[in-house]
């Protein structure tokens, strides 16, 4: 039984991506063709220990750019300095898996990061050794999710995609051939 309904980058990967990947490392087997495992994003409210209302704000933002509802994540100890309290929200994480991991990278190649400004391409450098890659976006509004007139403050994000690549080279031929604009 077929899906009615495929994400145009999961039908890329299926009908494009794989076969160039096996042709490129000369994989014996098509299981050892790497894909993409999982996206997690994560925004930190570090504005959200004095006031409850930013943190509350930062999981909706959240909520409206991964299109799933967002994980508080709460201090673990508590830090008199900073005043904050054990078990204070301090951030928001989702994990993106299936569908929805390729409809937001569909969305973050083909339209926030064309709008953030003097983008040039992301870092190729930013992979941890095992295939796995890491970005940090500077301000959420660049999603078309986000309204700008109603947010009250521009935080930043982290975007870090999983890969089943065994080496940061597999995983990068993996990105780009997704459309991740790395630098040249």
């Amino acid at each position: 039984m077929t899906r009615p309904y495929q994400p145009r980058l999961a039908e890329k990967y299926r009908e494009e991506i794989r076969g160039t990947m096996k042709e490129k490392f000369a994989y014996s087997n098509d299981m050892q063709i790497p894909n993409i495992e999982k996206i997690v994003l994560n925004m930190g409210v570090g504005e959200g220990v004095g006031d409850r209302k930013k943190a509350q704000a930062a999981l909706k933002d959240m909520e409206l750019i991964a299109g799933q509802r967002p994980v508080a994540t709460k201090a673990k100890k508590s830090i008199a300095g900073f005043k904050l309290r054990d078990g204070m929200v301090i951030g928001a994480k989702v994990t993106l898996r299936r569908d929805r991991m390729y409809e937001f990278l569909d969305r973050l190649v083909n339209i926030a990061l064309p709008r953030m400004r003097d983008f040039r391409g992301v870092n190729d450098r930013s992979f941890d050794g095992n295939g796995n890659y890491a970005m940090g976006l500077k301000e959420h509004i660049v999603f078309p999710e986000i309204d700008y007139d109603t947010v009250e403050s521009i935080r930043g994000m982290d975007i870090v995609v999983q890969t089943s690549a065994g080496t940061d080279e597999e995983a990068k031929v993996l990105l780009a051939g997704f459309g991740l604009p790395f630098r040249k």
